[in-house]
């Protein structure tokens, strides 16, 4: 499989503006704002420090997939084919304070289903990937609470909708676990015209509003999206509960 990132789809190649939402209901970063549509912006703060408390971020469902493959790093794809995606956490407490030095996981599926390290996958259940590590690692958060993950934009399997995992260990006795979910109308334009997505039998069988993880985690797990050169980036402030 080749280990180059499929351009972004033609008719996506505009900003898609950022839509994350504060507790108080206003944009962390308006597409309006200087520099929205600039991709340079490690290290910048998500969200308003004037926005009062944050919304702590709903838990969800570890899942059948998880376990620790033991890897600190930045790109986690591997080689692994698909649309470019950056991936930005930020970790803050109720009161909006970035939480520095916390250890961020996540994990997801590659453009055909699969995760990495386990058997018994796919829709003929025949697909064993153990021992293989591809889409999964994880980092410790900077000063402003942030992480970034180079990665693909993830696929689908049956029942459930477009999402990546994460997991934040806040110290040795403290974890919170989420999914980050994507637009479906996004999802659905890559799955239905770029490789290797497209060459997939049959369509994903479950949107977000069927997704009964997806909904009760609600809009506060609802990636921002945007678009650089060569990759979308998703971004979401997850708040924590303080020790």
């Amino acid at each position: 499989m080749s280990d180059k990132r499929a351009s972004l789809p033609i008719s996506r190649r505009r900003a898609l503006g950022l839509i994350a939402v504060t507790a108080g209901g206003g944009s962390f970063m308006p597409s309006t704002a200087p520099g929205a549509q600039v991709s340079s912006y490690a290290g910048l703060a998500l969200f308003d420090a004037g926005a009062g408390v944050c919304a702590i971020t709903p838990e969800s469902t570890e899942g059948p997939f998880y376990f620790d493959p033991k890897l600190e790093r930045a790109d986690i794809a591997e080689g692994k084919s698909g649309v470019g995606l950056t991936v930005k956490l930020q970790v803050v407490d109720a009161t909006c304070r970035p939480r520095a030095g916390a250890r961020v996981d996540v994990w997801h599926c590659d453009a055909q289903g699969h995760y990495s390290g386990y058997p018994g996958q796919g829709d003929g259940q025949d697909i064993d990937t153990s021992g293989q590590t591809f889409l999964r690692g994880w980092q410790k958060t900077d000063e402003s609470g942030i992480v970034s993950f180079a990665t693909i934009y993830p696929g689908w399997y049956r029942g459930r909708t477009t999402h990546i995992h994460f997991k934040i260990f806040l110290d040795d006795s403290s974890t919170m676990t989420g999914q980050l979910f994507f637009p479906d109308a996004l999802s659905d334009q890559i799955f239905a015209t770029v490789p290797p997505y497209a060459e997939r039998a049959g369509k994903r069988d479950t949107s977000n509003a069927r997704d009964g993880i997806a909904r009760r985690a609600g809009p506060l797990a609802q990636a921002a999206l945007r678009e650089a050169a060569d990759a979308y980036q998703a971004l979401l402030v997850v708040a924590v509960k303080s020790c």
